[in-house]
């Protein structure tokens, strides 16, 4: 009898490494035992899984269904194993989580010490960026969005709307003055994201309408934290979400300025997963739990 669970695990391996030549120094293996093996399962199955070429290795349609469903069948022996091995019935094993450096640090990371004491047996494996994963190649469970949802067969769940802000340091505002246009960005200091290639530019409303304007300054960063951090600073201005900077306008450490430009500058913030009837057990439970939670944050 061939063994499946294991050309299931080498076609995971491939996929979240990205060659067959990364693949087979893992599984301390060659390249070529990994492509037989490899195309004796498109084989079997009469598909092509992955498009080679001589730069990368890309995904058939056919090969993410492959993936999603192999996912979650080594993820219920896990969870079978994990149950023969402890006798215990509750939930284990490994959740792979995907967040905003802001959004994971602010939302997340406080309710993971109550999540664990209901859940003792499950670890949370929490990545921090602000650059999109995909949850296919990076073998993540869940992944908090903030923005537009790209099409995909991904399952979202919606936790709330965050609204964009304008702000800066007392000691900023001082020393170069407090802008009262839009105008008046063009003498200020803005601080942004080097997600984009050209300048960074801010969706701003003016005169009943949004305008996309091209705003400069000092930095460009990659998340939102160290932006935070440096408009604490003083370094300038920036455009940051209303849940990561309400504590700083709270405690007087950041003020908003033009908040009648950012009205209906707004976001949504879901969960995505891989929503199909195999979602292993610790994927549902742990989004039953922190889902609502996140919900009545964003309220708040």
């Amino acid at each position: 009898m061939d063994n499946r669970i294991g050309e299931m695990q080498m076609f995971l391996r491939v996929v979240e490494s990205g060659s067959f030549s990364e693949a087979a120094r893992l599984s301390m293996t060659t390249p070529s035992t990994i492509s037989k093996l490899i195309a004796r399962v498109e084989t079997r199955l009469g598909v092509r899984l992955l498009e080679r070429s001589t730069r990368r290795l890309s995904v058939t349609p056919e090969g993410q269904l492959y993936y999603e469903r192999a996912q979650a069948l080594i993820g219920d022996l896990d969870d079978m194993e994990h149950v023969l091995t402890t006798g215990s019935v509750r939930p284990g094993g490994i959740i792979r989580i995907n967040a905003s450096v802001a959004f994971g640090a602010l939302a997340v990371e406080p309710l993971l010490p109550e999540f664990w004491y209901a859940y003792p047996d499950i670890v949370v494996d929490l990545s921090l960026s602000d650059e999109l994963t995909d949850l296919y190649l990076d073998r993540t469970d869940i992944a908090f969005r903030v923005g537009a949802l790209q099409d995909s067969n991904l399952t979202a769940r919606h936790i709330g709307t965050a609204r964009r802000k304008i702000v800066g340091s007392p000691d900023y505002l001082s020393r170069f003055g407090t802008p009262q246009s839009i105008d008046d960005l063009d003498r200020h200091k803005c601080l942004g994201f080097n997600f984009r290639r050209a300048a960074p530019v801010w969706p701003l409303q003016e005169k009943g309408r949004i305008a996309d304007r091209i705003v400069r300054g000092p930095l460009l960063a990659n998340n939102g934290e160290t932006v935070r951090r440096l408009t604490l600073r003083g370094a300038g201005l920036a455009r940051l979400g209303d849940y990561h900077v309400r504590n700083d306008i709270k405690a007087g450490r950041l003020v908003e300025v033009l908040a009648q430009t950012d009205a209906q500058d707004e976001e949504e913030i879901h969960a995505l997963y891989l929503g199909s009837k195999q979602t292993p057990q610790r994927v549902k439970v742990f989004l039953d739990f922190i889902i609502p939670r996140l919900q009545a944050y964003m309220r708040a």
